[in-house]
């Protein structure tokens, strides 16, 4: 009779976990709710132990909020993989993730850099990584920065970081306060001002590519345009579907045609 109990445990055991694979095969992500939808309500706890089971991944977006398989995730060259706008991270959570991604840097990350990376905000993330000394960070141009909490590295990476703003004009008034004069920032704004709508975008996009990760931001605020303008203007650039020069606005674009008025004879 005990036999025969714990034979039917394992049944209605691997049966669950047949259930909770299956699920997963046809949705890819799901939330707790859903799994105990699915497993007839049981508790919390035996949730977690399916999906123990099943080596699951929990998001570091949206809370944590979402599950997945390690068996599903096919993880880009920086560990990461998204399902729609749910992002995970073979690192784990947002805290280990920001870390891991840090250290593996070549220049380290402001918290614009990785949120560009992360699809997340990281700020609060980062703070608490630093008050641990996990992470260390150094201000650049206003803008902390952030390295790894291993002296050794960091210190490449602060040198490449130095590197890296000098690239261009435009980030080198980025990068260097001190020999960025406001005639200098004036006479850029300047230029940028004698270019049409299209080629001001491209231009901005141009010295974002050269800057890298954060480039949006940073070229947006030197030349007071909307990131995600900067934005467009680089990926234009990246994309081999450019249009036509002569289309410097959308068709139907700025103000209607008026009739001549006729002189009364």
């Amino acid at each position: 009779m005990f036999i025969k109990a714990n034979s039917l445990i394992m049944k209605t055991s691997k049966y669950h976990l047949k259930t909770v694979k299956l699920f997963f095969d046809q949705n890819k992500i799901a939330t707790l709710d859903q799994l105990q939808e699915v497993l007839g309500n049981p508790s919390r706890s035996t949730v977690f132990r399916k999906l123990d089971d099943l080596q699951y991944l929990s998001s570091y977006s949206h809370r944590g909020k979402y599950y997945t398989l390690k068996s599903i995730a096919r993880f880009n060259n920086q560990g990461l993989w998204n399902f729609f706008s749910v992002w995970f991270s073979q690192f784990g959570n947002l805290l280990q993730t920001s870390e891991a991604l840090i250290h593996r840097s070549n220049a380290g990350y402001s918290a614009a850099e990785l949120k560009d990376i992360l699809e997340v905000k990281t700020k609060h993330a980062l703070t608490q990584l630093v008050r641990e000394d996990r992470l260390q960070r150094e201000p650049f141009n206003s803008v902390y920065v952030y390295f790894s909490g291993e002296k050794d590295i960091a210190s490449r990476q602060i040198k490449a970081r130095k590197s890296l703003v000098q690239q261009s004009p435009a980030s080198l008034i980025v990068a260097n306060p001190d020999l960025a004069t406001e005639e200098a920032k004036a006479l850029l704004i300047l230029f940028c001002s004698m270019l049409n709508e299209k080629q001001r975008r491209l231009y901005a996009g141009l010295e974002s590519l050269k800057l890298g990760h954060g480039g949006d931001t940073h070229i947006a605020s030197l030349l007071g345009m909307d990131p995600h303008t900067v934005a467009k203007g680089r990926k234009e650039l990246m994309s081999v579907d450019l249009i036509d020069d002569t289309k410097i606005r959308a068709p139907g674009a700025g103000r209607p045609p008026q009739e001549k008025k006729r002189q009364k004879s």
